[in-house]
Order: C-alpha cells, then sequence, then structure tokens
C-alpha cells in the first residue's frame, strides 16, 4: 500500500492550509487505496488572520498546532520527515503555503523557503518519488527545483513569477493536472481559480489518481 506525507502550513485559506483542499486530498488518497500521514513545520504562523473580515488580529499561532485541527491530533513535526517512509509527498495550497512555507507572499521569485520543506522536497526529488502542490504551492516547488514544468492554473502575475524562478507555467482548468515525468512533480490549480468544493475534490482526486500511476 502506498504512503503519501501530506504536508500542511496551518489551519485556514488566508494564514494556513485550504482545508477544503487538504481534506479532500486525505478523502482521495484513502478512496484509491492508498495511505498518507500528516506533517507540518514546528514553528509560527507569519500571523493570524480573522476569516470573516479579512483582517489581522493580534495573537501568534503555532503551524504544526493549527494543523493538527485538520489532522485531529495525529501529526508529526516535518523536521522528522524520512524519505525512505513514504512513496510521495503532497502539499495542499492555501496562503500558509506562501506565508509560513516560504515567503512567497511577500517576496515572490526571490523568497525563501522553509529548511525543513527544503529538505523533504529535495529529498523526495533525489530519490526519484513523486511531488504533488495544488493551489498556490507549487511555488514551493519552483523555487527549489528550478526547471520544471508546473501551473497555478490562470493567475498571470503568479505565473510569471514561476517563471522568473526558471519554470515553466503551463495554464489549467478545474481539475486538470500538469505532470513534469523529468521530476515526477503533479501540480493541479484547485482553488487559485475560482473553484467550487465540487471541483477542488476533482483536482485531488486526479492529481492523487496520476501520483499512484506513476507509481506502477
Amino acid at each position: 500500500m502506498r504512503n503519501f506525507a501530506i504536508v500542511l502550513s496551518g489551519c485556514g485559506v488566508f494564514d494556513g492550509a485550504e482545508i477544503h483542499e487538504a481534506t479532500l486530498s486525505m478523502y482521495a488518497i484513502k478512496k484509491q487505496g492508498a495511505n498518507y500521514e500528516i506533517f507540518a513545520p514546528d514553528i509560527d504562523q507569519y500571523h493570524v488572520i480573522n476569516h470573516i473580515t479579512g483582517q489581522p488580529m493580534e495573537e501568534k499561532r503555532n503551524v504544526l498546532i493549527e494543523s493538527a485541527r485538520i489532522a485531529r491530533g495525529k501529526i508529526i513535526p516535518l523536521s522528522e520527515f524520512e524519505v525512505n517512509k513514504f512513496d510521495a509527498i503532497l502539499f495542499p495550497g492555501g496562503f500558509g503555503a506562501a506565508k509560513n512555507l516560504s515567503t512567497f507572499a511577500f517576496d515572490g521569485p526571490d523568497c525563501e523557503i522553509n529548511q525543513d520543506v527544503k529538505k523533504a522536497v529535495l529529498n523526495m526529488h533525489k530519490e526519484g518519488k513523486p511531488i504533488g502542490a495544488l493551489c498556490i504551492s507549487p511555488v514551493l516547488v519552483s523555487k527549489l527545483l528550478g526547471k520544471v514544468e508546473l501551473t497555478i492554473g490562470e493567475d498571470k502575475e503568479t505565473a510569471q513569477a514561476i517563471e522568473k524562478m526558471g519554470s515553466k507555467h503551463k495554464k489549467t482548468n478545474h481539475g486538470e493536472v500538469v505532470i513534469d515525468p523529468d521530476n515526477n512533480v503533479f501540480t493541479t490549480p484547485c482553488y487559485m481559480l475560482d473553484a467550487t468544493i465540487l471541483e477542488i475534490g476533482e483536482g485531488a482526486e486526479n492529481i492523487i489518481r496520476a501520483m499512484l500511476k506513476s507509481m506502477n
């Protein structure tokens, strides 16, 4: 049975992991006969957003602790990730990928990547294992791997930033998956497009199906 590592970036679209994308990815993995374990870096969030008003709040939260809400408490610090125990790694989206796992939201192509994320991605890439990224999280892969083909949908500014990091961007619509066979990278746009939860579920199922197929 194939085993996925899912890396979260908090809990909530505006300051952490996108909950629909994370949950439907878990569902898709189980539905297609595989297992998963959930990871997150043990770091402070960049900030906390009130998801009703969209405004920052005067408090601090921890990415690992917040991600544990989605994981129902069953979560592992990303610093403990071991590449030999997993067949694939997956990054749901949400602004946490651009604020907590990296500084892309602030620095664009000049962003820095969290060291635990960097180590996990580069080690999986070195072993030739599938790397999946939803929504905005392909920017992490672009920054770390450079020359790779991927998608974030149709957002022109983000696509330009990805190409400045040395990657090739491909425009996509709902549920479409871009596969880079040379790097074993799989990406799908999800909420980078104006999507319904049905379309998020379709994207999650399609990317997991493609990643599993590559392991056969």
